[in-house]
């Protein structure tokens, strides 16, 4: 199992792209992963990072280390956004992985907490995140909001 930091591997991109599409976009937020993917591989800033989770050649996870992921709480950052692990490799802490590879260059970039928005209860609180309050995204859904420490 390798995970793949995009900034690092850029010639991952179009995988990339296309794989977060798959398991995150409509047909109206198409753009929005292949244009942020494309900028974060080059940018000065320390966010967006994108991740690929790979085994014997094939995706079966990603991930993203994000500014805000379409939520209300905009006085937060960073975010742990996409987070997805194939259905056949579920059950075996990968998603965790992810999360401390995010985690990690959260804690390069200078940031001591990290935030993720989901309607999932009791998986993140496995991995020392804590529910905090609700916010809202533009599209009218509410959502839970977790912290958790970089330690």
């Amino acid at each position: 199992m390798n995970i793949i930091s995009l900034r690092e591997h850029p010639e991952y991109k179009e995988t990339a792209i296309t794989y977060f599409q798959s398991r995150w976009a409509d047909e109206n937020s198409m753009k929005v992963y292949e244009d942020s993917i494309t900028h974060s591989i080059k940018t000065d800033s320390p966010l967006p990072i994108w991740y690929l989770m790979e085994q014997s050649d094939e995706i079966i996870g990603c991930a993203g280390l994000i500014s805000n992921d379409f939520i209300s709480r905009m006085d937060l950052w960073p975010w742990i956004s996409a987070l997805y692990i194939e259905e056949d490799y579920r059950g075996r802490s990968l998603g965790e992985k992810l999360i401390l590879r995010a985690k990690a260059d959260a804690e390069r970039a200078g940031f001591n907490r990290v935030y993720l928005c989901t309607d999932h209860i009791g998986y993140y609180e496995k991995y020392g995140f804590t529910y905090m309050g609700d916010g809202y995204h533009p599209w009218g859904h509410r959502s839970r909001i977790y912290a958790s420490e970089i330690l």
